[in-house]
This record gives C-alpha cells, structure tokens and sequence, in this order.
C-alpha cells in the first residue's frame, strides 16, 4: 500500500528498538558505541528483562503498519510490562516520548537521556508504569492485561484494544477466565485482539503453553470462544510480514468468533548462541532478564556484551549526532494515531462528570429516628438505576453474580445483564447491550472495571465484603497505578474506584465462617493518604450522600459497606447530608448527658450501630444517671489526625465528638485493629476500647454472632457501665448482670435454633 515502508525498513526499525532496548539495561553511558565498551559505561544496577523485548517490538512494529493501512483507532495493552525497554524504544522513535518531556528529544541528547534514564533512581521502573505514555496497565503482577483490556473496549466500538499476553501470564487463573471475555461483549462494544506472545519460557522454567502443540492450541482457544491463528517465526525469513498479515486478516474479520494471534517466537531472540560460561541465552530461559548482569567485573562478559550490542550495528541506525535515520521515522502512523498517544490511554482526558440524579426523590421518610424500616441497598438501586437512565454510555456496574442477593435488583428494571451467548432453558434479564456484567470472578470485574475507568468511564463493583479479598493485590497495585498517576504532571484525573460490600460479615450468620470477613478494610488502610477512602453509612439516606460523593470523586478508591437487611433508619434525608459531611458526629437525640458524660459510646456501621443503640437503652433502664454519649461515625478516616489524611478531624472536631479525658467504648463493623490503627497520634487514643470481629464464627444466630465477637448490645452496655468515669465499683455488678442476661438469651437460641423477641423485635424509643 502507499506509504507503506518496505520490509528492509521493518527490519531495521527493529533492530533500533532492540539496540535502544538492550542499551537501557545495560548502559549508562557511551550509549552509540563511539568508543570501546568500558565498566564505567555499564550501569552498577543492571536491571530490566530482555527476553520479550524482541517480540514486543516485533508486535508494536506490526501494529504500526497496520493503524497506518487502516486508521484504526488502538490501544495497546501490555501483559509482559516487564518488557517495558521495547515499549519505551517505540515510544522514542516514534516522538511521543519528547511531547510529554522534551528531555527525551529525538536525537542524540534525547536517546543518551533516555538509556540512562531507565532502571534508576528518579528515572522509569524496569517495567511500564504511568510515567510512561500510551499505558494503562502495569503488567508488573501478571495475570489482568486481558481483563483490563476488555474493560477498555466496552462502550468504545470504535477502538480496537491489542493485548499482549506474555505465555508465562497465561498460566494465571484471572487470565484462564479473561478468555472468556468475549462473551460478555455486545454490539456497543469495542475489540479486543490477544495476541498470546509464546516463547516458551518464564524466569527459570517451560511455560505450560510451550508444551502444547499447535493443535492443542487451537482446540483450546476455538473451545474458549476465539478464531486463533498460530503464527510461528521461529527462524522465518520475513517474520514481519507472516505477523502483519496476520494482523490484517484478523482486523477484517467480522463473523464468527473473534480473532486471536498466538505468535510463536524465540526467547530473547537475537542474543549471541552462546554465553562466556557456556550457557544458551538465545531461546532460552536464560535470556528472562539481564543477559549480561556480571559484565562490570568480567572481562570476558563485557567483550561478549560488546560484540553483541554491536551486532545491531547501531552506527547504521543512528546518525553522528544520535538522530535516528529518516527511514526509521517512516515505520510509525501519523501522530494522532500513535500507539503511544490514543487519547483513551490518558482517559482522564476523555471523563466527564455523571449526570447524578438528585438524592432526595430517593430518599427514605424519617420522621423520628428508628421510626421506619428499609434495606439501604434496596434504596440506593433505585438511585442506581436512575442513573443508569441518565448515562447509558459511560456508567457500568461489575459484579460476581450478586447483584439481586445484594438487594440491588432495580437496576435489572432499567437495563439487563450484558450476554452475548443464547443459553437453553430459564433465564432472565440477559441481553447484549446491558449495563451490568455479572460473571462469579472478582478477578474480572476487577480488571473490566479497571479497563473501564481507565479510559474515561465510570462504575459501581458490588461484592460480598467476605470475597472482595480476593482482589487485595489487584487493588494494591490499582492503588500504586493512582498514587504514581498523580505525581504525572500530563496524567488526568478519573474516575473513583467504587466498591460497595454490602453482603456484611454480621449478617452472615447463615453462609457461615468462611463468608465472615471484615479485612478489605485493613488493606485498605494501607493505602496512601490521598487515594484511600472508607464509609460505613448507618442507613438507607446515609448511603445515598455517601454513595452521590463516592461517585462525584477522582483518583480514589472508595470501599463502603452497607449492611442489605432491612434495618432502622435513624437520619432524615437532610439530618444524612450533614452527617455525611461532618464524616463523625455525636446523636443528640441518642445521647443521656447533661454536661460532660461519663462515658461515649461509639459506633460505625451498619450493624454495630444497632447494637449501640440497643445498649444506650439498655442503660437508660438500668441506670438513667449515668450520663452517656453516643458519636456515629461514617468516615472512618475522619478519625485520623489531620496531619495524617485529609478527612481528618480537628482537634477541636474531635474533643467535641469524643470529649476529653473520656472512656470511648466503640463498636466497630470490622477488625479492632483498624480503629486503633486510624487513631494513632490522637492524644489519648488509649481510653478508646474497640469492640469488633474477634475472628469468632460459625453457622449460627445473628446474636450468638455478636456475642461470639463480643459486639453484642450486652458486652457494649456492660464494658461502657465498667469503663465509666465514676463508675468503677457500683458498675461491677451491673456489668456482671448484663452478661450473665446475654448468656441466658443465647441459651434460648440455642434451644429455640432462632434468636429471642427480645433482640430480634428491639426498637428505638427515645
């Protein structure tokens, strides 16, 4: 075609990208080769991976020929970011290095500074990051390139997203199912191209995929949805045009199944046959990392590393003054369809703010507080789904099958579950072009949802608090993505990251132990100050601001947990939206105190709320005098110091919830932990007693629960009479009453197999 550069070009492309590759693990200086290779031109920290670099360029290159042919829009996303030197090489030659950073020009000064610049310190990690253009997954932890690339191609049916997924990737289960993304795609919906880059080999060992004939390859990608094509270059005379023909056959293909390329290619190609000590790098696994890491202290390395960086020939690539050839610029498509500069790859740049429906049509009637009973979720799904009606294109909710058991089935009145397969006998609620996309892996809606706010959308990931656990290093690597996106001066803001865990361990009496897990909280303490947020709303209008400024917000990851049963509401829609703004606060209409109070209680969450409220009343019957204290908090970060998070209370703020030289008896939705943890640098954090998950569990009543984890009503009522300022001798007894009573009602649940009228029918009266 015209325009096209020939296959001489091609081949002398890659060998820049390989050189330039090769050179920024090795080299600090000295980078063109002008004079002999001395230990002072070497890196005193080699680091960086070289095995799939070849193959890397030879699929961006490929690529490149093909947005060029055709225009057509894409975004490259990079299983094997540890292959991160080919990646950078493209994006230098290219020129969409220097319109981010001018210091990374295209010429002579610009290549030293951008060898030098990779693997050290203040310069780029050794593998994709967000300082580098074109990027929206790392691909430092393995296994959620596909994933994330299909959460890039929903609701773009424009663009064309290749994936790269490196063979030792492939062998992870989140990449076992992503396989099966095709199913979840609609007609709305953009492509997504694998190309499954095999090798052969990981650090030290075969991958899994090297053992399979190519036949086994295509009866198990042809089970899994796809059309592959094995593409085999291991030796071939003209390798960029069997993988550019291949790319092109697949971009026309439109019936069937979708297209996927497994290229078969040589580890580490283009290493010298042997090693100095006699090893095989080339084809070999010893080709994973840095071919020549002891090349500072071995002479006879360093020759070798020599005659091989000078086997690219790189005085024919690069002119005296380190430009690189006219010929090499010719590979790469026109600016605006650089792989390095699609606008979804800054997708920041491409978010707008939701439509958010007002709160108040939604909101739950309060006329007194406990007065009225409703499940909060139930509530906020039908603000979901308004939502959904207002911005039908860019707001997806991700779930792993849950969505009615987390009592948000009205959104399944507005839209449907998104489903690309006629299924036999009985189902409800399927359709192409649906907006929620329930699969049974945490792993994929992490990475679609992932993918999806990456490039400018937004969305919702519902989950059982107990199972969101098993995206922790997902979401610890999302965190880091966000923290290093924010130092990136070009980086635009995004979307938040909104979970709602909404099946709770409390409440998890009748699934059991295993489905009794608060720690996605701890982790996510964890996080940096600016990236994490957590909200346990108390009611139905709490969760409505919260979720409203959840959705609002950018470059956050916010986890709110919001206990599904029906329950009482405490806050009207206007008494909500202050609290929820306050982030802690003291109930007045709660509270039993004339002047300073002998003790506070305190609350967060769902469930720990009730059982608070639940001992204030029984307090007010045993003992009106002891005057109390109750403070609801919502923001949990809005316990920490304000030196320490933004959400943070002032001083002054939090003498005024929790007063001064005051026992604190808390009642926490999760691990102790975490509340002393948030307090750390309080003065007195000491006097604060958390009550929380004990890691006590099983089968068993709602009660028998709390009474496990001592959360119930009775533990908090007999620790706050025990704690008391004041209190010490005459709340003895009446701690001691208070739990032999609890021990009498969870004998009567034992008996009875439910829990008594006396806690299952308690009300709030003031």
């Amino acid at each position: 075609m015209a325009g096209r550069p020939d296959v001489g070009t091609l081949r002398r492309y890659r060998r820049a990208c390989d050189y330039l590759a090769a050179a920024m693990i090795h080299l600090q200086d000295n980078v063109l080769l002008t004079e002999p290779l001395r230990p002072e031109h070497l890196k005193p920290r080699p680091l960086g991976h070289w095995g799939t670099c070849p193959g890397l360029t030879l699929v961006y290159s490929a690529l490149d020929r093909l947005v060029a042919d055709t225009g057509q829009r894409t975004l490259l996303v990079t299983g094997p970011g540890h292959g991160a030197p080919a990646i950078h090489a493209n994006l230098w030659l290219e020129g969409t290095h220097a319109e981010y950073d001018p210091e990374l020009s295209r010429d002579g000064r610009g290549l030293a500074e951008l060898v030098r610049r990779f693997s050290w310190p203040g310069g780029f990690p050794s593998h994709l990051s967000p300082e580098v253009p074109g990027v929206i997954h790392e691909g430092g932890e393995l296994g959620y390139a596909l994933a994330t690339a299909f959460g890039a191609a929903f609701d773009d049916p424009g663009l064309l997203v290749a994936c790269v997924v490196g063979d030792g990737e492939a062998e992870t289960g989140p990449t076992a199912a992503a396989w099966h993304s095709p199913k979840f795609t609609g007609p709305g919906d953009g492509r997504v191209l694998p190309i499954l880059h095999l090798n052969g080999y990981k650090i030290s060992s075969p991958t899994l995929y090297e053992g399979m004939s190519d036949t086994e390859l295509d009866q198990y990608f042809s089970g899994c949805g796809w059309t592959p094509r094995v593409i085999d270059v291991r030796g071939a005379a003209d390798p960029d045009t069997l993988l550019g023909d291949a790319l092109a056959r697949a971009h026309a293909h439109t019936t069937g199944p979708p297209p996927m390329i497994v290229l078969r290619s040589e580890k580490g190609f283009g290493l010298p046959d042997t090693a100095p000590d006699g090893t095989p790098p080339a084809g070999t696994f010893h080709a994973h990392q840095v071919p020549f890491a002891g090349a500072g202290e071995d002479p006879d390395q360093l020759t070798a590393l020599e005659n091989w960086l000078r086997s690219y020939r790189p005085d024919e690539l690069f002119g005296t003054g380190g430009a690189p050839e006219a010929d090499l610029l010719t590979v790469p498509p026109p600016a605006s369809l650089q792989l390095g500069r699609v606008p979804q790859a800054n997708g920041g740049r491409l978010r707008k703010d939701l439509p958010l429906p007002a709160t108040g049509t939604f909101a739950v009637d309060v006329d007194r507080p406990g007065g009225t009973d409703a499940s909060a979720p139930e509530v906020l799904g039908s603000w979901v789904a308004e939502l959904i009606r207002e911005a039908p294109e860019v707001f997806r909710v991700v779930c792993p099958d849950e969505l009615e058991s987390n009592k948000l089935g009205a959104l399944l009145a507005v839209t449907a579950r998104q489903f690309d397969r006629e299924v036999p006998g009985h189902t409800e609620h399927l359709d192409r072009r649906g907006r929620v996309l329930e699969v049974l892996s945490e792993h994929l809606c992490q990475g679609w949802l992932q993918g999806y706010l990456l490039t400018g959308r937004h969305g919702l990931f519902p989950c059982y608090e107990a199972f969101v656990s098993i995206v922790d290093s997902m979401v610890n690597q999302y965190a880091k993505f966000l923290k290093m996106s924010g130092e990136v001066p070009w980086r635009a803001p995004v979307a938040s990251l909104n979970y709602l865990l909404s099946s709770d361990g409390w409440r998890q009496d009748h699934n059991g132990y295993s489905h009794q897990g608060p720690g996605f909280l701890n982790q996510m303490l964890t996080k940096k100050a600016d990236t994490a947020r957590i909200y346990l709303p108390p009611d139905a209008n709490t969760l409505l601001h919260t979720m409203h400024r959840c959705l609002s917000s950018t470059d956050l990851i916010n986890v709110v947990v919001a206990g599904k049963q029906n329950g009482p509401q405490w806050l009207s829609h206007d008494e909500a939206e202050a609290h929820c703004r306050a982030g802690t606060a003291v109930w007045p209409w709660a509270s039993n105190e004339d002047g300073a109070p002998d003790v506070v209680l305190a609350c967060a969450g769902t469930t720990p709320t009730i059982e608070t409220l639940a001992a204030v009343t029984l307090l007010r019957e045993r003992t009106p005098e002891l005057r109390v204290r109750v403070v609801n908090v919502v923001d949990l970060l809005s316990l920490c110091p304000a030196d320490r998070h933004p959400h943070g209370l002032p001083d002054e703020g939090f003498a005024e919830c929790f007063a001064e030289d005051v026992p604190v008896v808390f009642a926490f939705h999760g691990y102790p932990s975490a509340v002393h943890e948030v307090l750390h640098g309080r003065p007195g954090s000491d006097r604060f007693h958390v009550h929380g998950y004990l890691e006590e569990g099983t089968t068993t009543t709602p009660f028998d629960l709390l009474a496990s984890n001592r959360m119930s009503r009775h533990d908090l009522a007999a620790d706050a009479v025990r704690r008391a300022r004041g209190w010490a001798s005459a709340g003895g007894e009446l701690s001691r009453t208070l739990v032999r009573e609890r021990d009498d009602l969870l004998a009567l649940s034992y008996r009875d197999g439910r829990d008594p009228d006396e806690i299952t029918g308690w009300r709030w009266s003031a």
